[in-house]
């Protein structure tokens, strides 16, 4: 009986947990101010995979004319770190 209390709750959590680490929505003006500024570096990506990182951005496949990166933005979308992938 008590491993099925566990097992119920355990549950619960796990599955309550992605509505609660759902990412912060990320405004339309500042996806455009984002995609503009990495056209200016030739690049693109998918303004779904922009997402709030403390005072800046975390960009995941950011597509380049010389491969694809994950990056980081300040806060005034100057580039903090950019990893090749």
């Amino acid at each position: 009986m008590k491993i099925r209390l566990v097992t119920a709750v355990a549950l619960t959590v796990l599955l309550a947990a992605p509505a609660g680490l759902r990412a912060e929505e990320i405004p339309a003006e500042k996806q455009k101010a984002i995609t503009d500024m990495l056209a200016t570096m030739k690049c693109e990506m998918d303004p779904a995979n922009i997402e709030a990182n403390g005072e800046g951005y975390e960009l995941d496949d950011v597509f380049c004319a010389d491969g694809q990166y994950d990056m980081d933005l300040d806060a005034d979308l100057t580039v903090a770190g950019k990893r090749k992938e």
